[in-house]
């Protein structure tokens, strides 16, 4: 195993622009204790505000459809009805996945406190033209446009992870990682939990309340990084990461598995306020109708605990290993799931919600196991380098650059994850009128997950990566 040579304890160098560090050496341990963890910190901080209201606004429609009514353009058709509203989540859930590349290839470009601020200040967009066009009368169409829009929160995910992993070092970047993570995910029980308040007070006939709640809260994200957040210059020189990310066989094999974790946390998020209404209706009428404050109780739990639980999946990752952590808890998912069957065929809403809420507990662990992995990946690929006689600085730079690169990567292809899963439910909804069919669906995939890590970091095998 190599060290780094100890270097001299100084304060962090900047360059001639006060908000760019050129001297930034996190795996040295003086210079971490020093003056590199009190920096990291600050920076990681104000990552996590950015990233929850990111997590907000692109989850903002989830909550919005139950508000709306047939006066909003929606179908009088209740299958009709349920498979628009299932379309109008997955819209914004499609194009955050999408714009998820281009933010990771932004933290490199602009550096990650420029584009915290800039990532940050466009979240204003989707919120001010809702505020203006979602009132009784709009069309369908225009609700889907505008919904579209709120996926450019999907994309701080993404420049926020890759931004924080150069922050920390190796041993740490489990638990840095969770924490950045988690604090964002629980934007989506946030927004939930505004959106119940909202509904219990100001009523249904209001949704444009939440709005006005958050506009303030974009632009104190905006000034937050601003005025507290740094680049790091050696980031800003990690040319064709990206390309070079694509060409390794373990960037593809690590998004199949976030797409079970990420995606399964982001669709059910989007998804499950709609299938409570569209599968379990009859628990929740009010003068024969179905009370939408009744189902935003119990909306926002599963998100909550999944995000909560994020940064313990980093955790345990860093202690008993990535690949471990997210075997067991791809086979734990598949058991959840298998109990949302069987009591989506008992119509037992009890036990839907308990497993459903279990589903997101271990899609929250298995989001910080599978996230570890990637910086271990490369890091252990690099020690082999180092073996082979490489040079020790080149191979952590290029351990660091593939990294930070497929963070990006596998946010991008595990949040598309999320469409399908909204995609699944449209489809089985229209077909049966249950998710049943997309219940099944999900515990096939967990199950070629578990398998997947299985046979590729666990197996005994002169190939096997050692530590991920």
């Amino acid at each position: 195993m190599t060290t780094t040579a100890p270097r001299p304890t100084a304060p962090v160098e900047k360059a001639a622009n006060p908000r760019w560090i050129t001297d930034w050496h996190p795996e040295d341990p003086r210079f971490w204790e020093t003056t590199g963890k009190r920096v990291a910190r600050r920076n990681l901080i104000f990552s996590i505000l950015g990233e929850h209201v990111g997590f907000s606004i692109w989850s903002l429609w989830s909550v919005l459809v139950l508000f709306l009514t047939p006066e909003y353009g929606f179908s009088t058709d209740p299958k009709h009805a349920a498979a628009e509203k299932f379309l109008l989540t997955t819209l914004p859930t499609a194009l955050g996945a999408v714009v998820r590349l281009p933010y990771t290839f932004a933290v490199a470009k602009f550096g990650g406190r420029n584009w915290t601020v800039v990532s940050a200040s466009l979240l204003l967009v989707p919120t001010v033209v809702a505020a203006f066009v979602v009132t009784p009368g709009v069309s369908y169409g225009t609700l889907l446009l505008v919904a579209a829009l709120a996926g450019v929160g999907g994309g701080n995910f993404a420049s926020s992870m890759a931004n924080i992993n150069s922050f920390y070092p190796q041993r740490l970047k489990g638990t840095a990682l969770g924490l950045n993570a988690g604090g964002g995910n629980i934007g989506v029980a946030a927004i939930q939990i505004v959106g119940l308040l909202v509904l219990a007070t100001a009523g249904k006939e209001h949704p444009r309340v939440m709005l006005a709640i958050y506009i303030p809260l974009i632009v104190l994200a905006a000034l937050g990084a601003a005025l507290f957040m740094d680049n790091i210059a050696h980031v800003r020189n990690e040319k064709r990461a990206m390309r070079d990310a694509t060409k390794q066989a373990h960037t593809w094999i690590v998004s199949v598995l976030y797409i079970g974790t990420f995606g399964s946390f982001i669709g059910f998020g989007f998804a499950f306020g709609q299938v409570l209404q569209n599968q379990f209706g009859s628990h929740f009428l009010t003068d024969g109708k179905i009370d939408a404050v009744k189902v935003a109780y119990l909306t926002f739990l599963g998100p909550l605990v999944g995000s909560l639980i994020r940064p313990v999946g980093g955790w345990l990752a860093d202690r008993v290993g990535g690949a471990r952590t997210t075997f067991w808890n791809f086979v734990l998912m598949a058991i959840a799931a298998a109990v949302v069957f069987v009591a989506s065929q008992q119509d037992s809403l009890g036990l839907f919600f308990v497993g459903f809420v279990t589903l997101f507990v271990f899609s929250g662990v298995g989001n910080g196991s599978t996230y570890k992995m990637i910086p271990a990946i490369f890091r252990t690929k690099a020690q082999k380098d180092v073996a082979d006689g490489g040079d020790a600085a080149a191979a952590e730079h290029e351990s660091r650059r593939l990294a930070n690169a497929v963070i990006g990567i596998a946010g991008a292809v595990g949040a598309f994850g999320g469409v399908l899963v909204n995609i699944a439910f449209r489809q089985s909804f229209l077909s049966s009128g249950t998710g049943d069919g997309a219940y099944l669906a999900f515990i096939g995939y967990y199950v070629v997950c578990a398998v997947v890590t299985w046979v590729v970091y666990l197996r005994v095998s002169q190939h096997r990566l050692e530590g991920v």
